[in-house]
């Protein structure tokens, strides 16, 4: 007699209860570590943020396989120490306390400016002196490098873009640079960064011209602007800028690179547009965004479902028309230049398909497959666009995003996935899902302008219980944003 494989109701249930009870003993570590962080004072998560970072500082300086990442860790950690031990004792007198709420922010802001000048500042000073004075290469990510040479070209009046590939031959043999440095593949509106970089000049020229420089004081002001529209000053806010100027998804890449940081501020500024339903504004700083790198198109494709302006219609005209307005002008023409060169630099050879590989090759899944599997990468590019496309439609249709925080965790998602399957990518870029992600709880709890009764009541209570945010950010003001 043959046992029956139909599974019975009892067989259902112990399948059901065994399967409820991995969940169980998945989920209770997660709810125990989401319940902890919640139940932090605010000087207590900046003890734990500023914690994690002084780790993964010293795990950088000890076990990072690019010397310059390494530098970076070693001036790090120190500050990120510091600022730790300073919130951890502010946090156990203030739970102790209960009271000094000033005095307790006023040290919330000095463990800020210790990260923001002994992470940041200090490290990109520092790699912008040593890079004019020694070795370039081992100064300076080759990003910073391939920016000022577009700039230089394009302040010259010459095609920032070059055809330096066909069918897999070099065309150009540089003499002291990589082949792959040649290539510029990021999108025309990034060449403003590098149009102050000079061909030659004295050492103070050459530091003051330095893009790091330029993208720091870009992204930080963008960044101040857009957090400053958002109301009420919480908790998550302050996460934000933490995570855009201190911590080390804003900290080493500036100091090292930093190309990724205006495009993922111009990012925060539309998201803040599309929550303040200003479809134009919102527009404007996607196309801005769109302008610089292809990192910003999945979230300006995908704010044509979440715009909304002050009468609660859709406005995905108004918002096309302010990406049109900027990226027509910035983009079409150079594109239309040399269709052969931009189409080589700025989608062939990020995809690996060009006659250079590209540096930008993090051990991420993609890669690996692509690397373990001979001759599969045109056909792994293909079949990983059409299924991820399919299923992105998918879900747009079922449940699309009606709004700035459901449109920022999209994304987040959608980048995650992206940047994991890449054949040819960077473990750096996993910085705008994280910030994605961040901002999305951040606009959740964000004033909506047609909201029914956001009482001022609310607005006090969450900047009193999650403490003081410094005052670039914290200042309220009524005017609305024009567009």
């Amino acid at each position: 007699m043959v046992p029956s494989i139909v599974p019975t109701p009892a067989t259902r249930k112990l399948g059901t209860d065994q399967t409820r009870t991995h969940q169980i003993e998945w989920s209770r570590p997660t709810r125990w570590a989401l319940s902890w962080l919640r139940a932090l004072t605010a000087e207590g998560r900046d003890a734990f943020l500023y914690g994690c970072s002084a780790l993964f500082a010293g795990v950088t300086a000890l076990a990072m396989g690019i010397p310059l990442y390494r530098q970076w860790g070693q001036l790090a950690v120190g500050p990120y120490a510091a600022a730790t031990l300073l919130m951890a004792w502010v946090a156990r007198r203030s739970a102790r306390t209960g009271d000094g709420r000033r005095l307790w922010g006023t040290a919330r802001i000095v463990a800020f400016m210790i990260v923001l000048f002994g992470a940041t500042v200090v490290p990109l000073a520092l790699e912008v002196v040593w890079r004019s004075e020694g070795d370039p290469a081992l100064h300076v990510q080759p990003e910073v490098v391939v920016v000022e040479q577009a700039g230089q070209r394009a302040a010259h009046g010459e095609d920032p873009y070059r055809v330096i590939d066909r069918d897999g031959h070099v065309l150009l043999h540089p003499n002291n640079e990589p082949v792959y440095e040649l290539y510029y593949p990021y999108l025309p509106g990034m060449v403003i960064f590098g149009f102050s970089s000079g061909e030659a000049g004295s050492k103070a020229t050459a530091r003051l011209t330095d893009a790091r420089i330029q993208f720091l004081v870009f992204s930080s002001l963008i960044t101040l602007i857009a957090l400053s529209r958002l109301r009420p000053p919480t908790d998550a806010r302050f996460r934000s800028l933490q995570a855009m100027t201190v911590l080390p998804t804003a900290a080493l890449p500036l100091a090292t690179g930093g190309d990724d940081m205006p495009v993922a501020a111009l990012m925060l500024l539309g998201l803040v547009a599309v929550q303040r339903r200003r479809p134009v504004l919102a527009g404007l700083a996607l196309g801005a965004a769109s302008s610089l790198k292809f990192t910003a198109w999945p979230l300006v494709l995908l704010a044509v479902f979440a715009v909304r302006d002050l009468d609660r219609r859709r406005a995905v005209w108004r918002y096309l028309l302010g990406v049109i307005a900027i990226v027509g002008p910035v983009v079409v023409p150079v594109a239309l230049r040399n269709p052969t060169a931009f189409i080589d630099n700025v989608i062939r050879f990020p995809l690996g398909l060009a006659g250079v590989s590209s540096p930008a090759a993090s051990a991420l899944p993609g890669h690996i497959l692509v690397s373990a599997v001979h001759g599969s990468h045109r056909i792994y590019v293909a079949v990983v666009g059409v299924v991820g496309l399919v299923v992105v439609i998918r879900f747009l249709i079922k449940r699309p995003p009606g709004d700035a925080a459901s449109l920022a965790g999209f994304t987040g998602w959608f980048m995650l996935i992206a940047i994991l399957l890449a054949p040819a990518t960077r473990v750096g870029y996993l910085l705008y899902p994280i910030d994605l992600f961040l901002w999305s709880w951040m606009l959740k709890g964000s004033y909506d302008p047609v909201a029914p009764d956001q009482s001022s009541s609310g607005s006090s209570r969450s900047s009193t219980v999650n403490g003081v945010v410094p005052a670039a950010v914290a200042g309220e003001t009524t005017t609305p944003v024009s567009q």
